[in-house]
């Protein structure tokens, strides 16, 4: 791992991931992240995925570990799981709770300041949310040991961001590409971290964790239609199509008639996707923010697999979250409630490695 020396300021500070050691190494004279006195037993790490909408669940899995007196010390997060991450660890689950609640159909358009530039969304009244509820927090004066990860937009190259602006480390690892503009950090521009690290279970082991349980938001193999699972390999569809039906890409739903008529609109593009005068056998053309949706799905979803294949979770938390589209923020409250049945679905699991780490110790 190389450090890139960065002079002070309000911008989130990086590490450059290109080997995962076993912990990540500062610069001389840096001051490392606090961290709470620990208790005896395991340090728990926590690594939250990136999967838009679906990331609201992320509050209900935390809920429900704190509950069960299960405190992790270590919190890596990706895009919405890099928010959600964030605000835990700088105490302002709650906030973000309340504000998730708070959303309808068109709170959620309320938020979305067009352009078409580098992204379609400028994401300045999101930006100015997040300072308002986050003020100017620093990831190294946080009570839990946080990092975000992102994507070098030159090199390519998975970013770590360990110190520096919270807000600003929140912002380049939701900047998904084609819908908000990069973020500038350290002089380097970044994106969204899934495009290298849509889980970081690395991270939180670089970061002191004994025992990680990660929360996946793109793992749910539910289909209403078998012919809708996920395909082991690409076939090709036949020339006559069958019967008209709701395909789900890799968990993403196609909106039923009530969200095409009155799905959200971006610079004149349905969100939801709309169903299109001629279009063939009677599926929906969907518009251009949904195809990109899609496809940065179905990438993640690759990418996921093979991360956590390389380094698997002691733990995996995997709510049931099929049927919520990607951008559909509206609904917190059934995201919660899903990601707190999973997590105590978890719970007995998550216990016995606990025991058997801390009986190890």
């Amino acid at each position: 791992m190389m450090w890139d020396g960065l002079s002070p300021g309000r911008s989130a500070q990086v590490e450059v991931q290109r080997i995962a050691p076993a912990r990540p190494r500062f610069p001389p004279g840096a001051v490392e992240p606090v961290t709470p006195p620990q208790a005896p037993g395991p340090r728990i790490g926590l690594a939250l995925g990136g999967g838009s909408a679906r990331g609201w669940s992320q509050i209900g899995v935390i809920e429900v570990l704190e509950e069960a007196g299960i405190h992790p010390v270590v919190v890596a997060g990706c895009s919405i799981g890099a928010v959600v991450g964030g605000c835990y660890a700088a105490g302002q689950l709650g906030l973000l709770k309340s504000f998730a609640l708070s959303l309808t159909r068109r709170s959620v358009m309320g938020l979305l300041d067009l352009r078409l530039r580098s992204g379609l969304i400028a994401g300045d009244r999101l930006r100015r949310r997040l300072q308002h509820d986050l003020a100017d927090r620093r990831i190294e004066g946080l009570p839990i040991r946080f990092a975000s990860v992102a994507t070098d937009l030159d090199s390519g190259e998975e970013v770590w961001l360990t110190r520096g602006c919270l807000v600003e480390a929140l912002r380049a690892s939701y900047a998904l590409p084609g819908i908000f503009p990069p973020v500038r950090c350290g002089g380097r521009l970044l994106l969204d971290g899934t495009l290298v690290n849509p889980v970081p279970v690395s991270i939180a082991r670089a970061l002191g964790a004994d025992l990680v349980i990660c929360v996946n938001l793109n793992g749910d193999p539910r289909s209403g239609d078998p012919r809708d699972a996920v395909p082991a390999r690409i076939a090709a569809e036949p020339v006559v199509a069958p019967a008209p039906r709701r395909p789900r890409r890799w968990g993403l739903r196609r909106p039923g008639p009530r969200a095409q008529t009155a799905g959200a609109q971006i610079a004149g593009v349905q969100i939801a996707g709309a169903e299109a005068p001629g279009s063939a056998h009677g599926l929906a053309t969907p518009g251009m923010a949904r195809v990109m949706l899609d496809a940065f799905n179905i990438t993640q979803d690759r990418i996921s697999r093979a991360r956590l294949a390389g380094d698997p979770p002691d733990i995996a938390i995997v709510p049931r979250l099929a049927e919520m589209g990607l951008f559909e923020f509206h609904r917190a409250a059934e995201g919660i409630a899903l990601g707190r049945e999973a997590a105590r679905a978890a719970l007995p699991q998550i216990r016995s490695l606990v025991a058997a780490a801390a009986a190890r110790t």
